[in-house]
């Protein structure tokens, strides 16, 4: 079975380096599925999930702030500017960032608070979606 290198690099440091046989994740124009030898491309990432499929189908879960995806036919890289091993994401924390976005929202005085309310809000959604998508992985 073919595989490919992936590397998942964050401003802190490398979060992750290995082989896999698949890798998802969610490009600016929506999930993409890459498998060993693909077509090169390089895409925006959205805030969420990247999922790292190894040779036995077992998959590792990361969360990334945003960032950029860099494919070649037998590597990926993610370069995020914060990437977190999923079952580290602290989900208290998330609902209190998230909350704290909405109230800043909601009293917000200048359009530079706005935009970084509105990007906090959904940095602390997507890490609330990934906590729940690892919770159903779990479960099911």
């Amino acid at each position: 079975m073919a595989t490919i290198q992936v590397d998942i690099v964050s401003a802190e440091g490398a979060i992750h380096s290995g082989i896999a046989s698949m890798v998802y994740a969610s490009a600016e124009l929506g999930e993409v599925g890459i498998a060993p030898r693909h077509t090169a491309f390089i895409s925006r990432l959205r805030p969420g999930d990247v999922r790292v499929e190894n040779e036995k189908g077992e998959q590792e879960h990361f969360y990334v702030s945003g960032g950029v995806l860099e494919v070649q036919p037998m590597a990926v890289t993610v370069l995020a500017d914060t990437a977190i091993r999923a079952h580290d994401l602290d989900e208290a924390a998330a609902l209190e960032a998230k909350r704290r976005a909405e109230d800043a929202l909601a009293g917000q005085t200048a359009e530079f608070e706005y935009a970084k309310a509105q990007s906090e809000l959904a940095e602390a959604i997507a890490q609330l979606r990934a906590i729940e998508k690892l919770r159903k992985m779990r479960r099911g």
